[in-house]
């Protein structure tokens, strides 16, 4: 068994006890692939993980240089997803967002020099793109901070430097540097933080039968699978260019209401939707053109409606963390 360990190729996945790493993680090792994982835990769960011979995990701080250069030791390459996520953090943790978005960033970059690790994908995000001037978005689309004094903006424009990291860091250092960029990826267990859990809570919590939504409800996201985004994310590993970049989600758009709507008939339920503000900053519309991803193999396998269920009913039948 230990000689064939050492055939493997060894990957890290920083960020890999979180929602999407822990997917990644278990989706490698089901490939054979020996997965280091470092995580804090802070908001990661081990329990996620698989029980493997393969896998090594590390609990630590991405900010912490002796940690990941640690991490980082007879590794061939290193998908790089930790980062602080969820709406509620941009707002109300902004230093600690960007601390870890440009120190991370730059710790992994070190460390892979240091360890002459060849290749390096980084996970961006839609955020980049805030309210863009095209929909669906490419790739191409400018990045833009709108006001970098509201710290929603703290998620995105860490991304952004991020981006200007890896890229011009792996024109010199790497044989292959990837940026991915999910587009609202969802499925069991992603945190309570994003639009579809905060949905269920609110459903949950509701008072007199009534829930109040932020925004008009004609606000839409497209939002992708968590086993699509897998599989979308191997066709990256695989095919993806040196010093491109490749949208990752689902093209179908779905307004808020009709989301809303979707999640209340799942669960039999009749409400009373009261508007309210949106939060400033918050983007009207997003959805990724996805034809260059497509161009080296993917396909969306995942019907939002079928996969809602899963996710919907797992957040009815747990609570949320303190």
């Amino acid at each position: 068994m230990e000689l064939h360990k050492k055939n493997l190729e060894h990957i890290l996945i920083t960020g890999g006890a979180g929602f999407i790493g822990s997917y990644l993680t278990n989706f490698f090792l089901d490939k054979n692939f020996r997965v280091t994982v470092l995580d804090n835990i802070s908001r990661g769960n081990i329990r996620r993980l698989k029980k493997r011979n393969n896998l090594k995990i590390i609990k630590g701080d991405i900010r912490n240089p002796k940690i990941v250069d640690k991490a980082c030791k007879k590794v061939n390459s290193v998908i790089h997803l930790a980062a602080i996520n969820g709406t509620e953090n941009f707002y109300t943790k902004p230093e600690l967002v960007l601390e870890v978005a440009i120190s991370g960033t730059m710790n992994v970059i070190n460390s892979c020099i240091k360890h002459k690790i060849a290749k390096l994908y980084l996970a961006s995000s839609s955020e980049v793109y805030q309210n863009p001037e095209t929909i669906p978005t490419n790739e191409k689309v400018r990045l833009i901070v709108p006001d970098p004094h509201n710290p929603r903006y703290s998620y995105g424009g860490g991304k952004i430097i991020s981006e200007l990291l890896c890229l011009n860091y792996g024109k010199k250092y790497f044989k292959k540097v990837v940026i991915f960029r999910p587009h609202n990826v969802f499925g069991p267990d992603m945190g309570w933080e994003h639009v579809i859990p905060q949905l269920v809570l609110k459903i949950k919590n509701r008072k007199r039968n009534t829930i109040t939504l932020q925004g008009s409800g004609k606000e839409s996201r497209a939002f992708i699978e968590i086993n699509d985004f897998c599989e979308a994310f191997f066709k990256v590993y695989n095919k993806g260019k040196h010093l491109e970049i490749y949208n990752i989600g689902n093209d179908n758009e779905i307004k808020i209401n009709d989301l809303l709507k979707k999640i209340i008939k799942i669960l039999n339920l009749k409400i009373n939707i009261k508007k309210i503000a949106l939060k400033q900053g918050s983007p009207l519309r997003r959805c990724p053109e996805i034809t260059k991803i497509k161009k080296i193999g993917f396909k969306p396998n995942y019907n939002i409606d079928k996969s809602l269920i899963d996710t919907v009913n797992w957040y009815t039948n747990n609570n949320k963390k303190s």
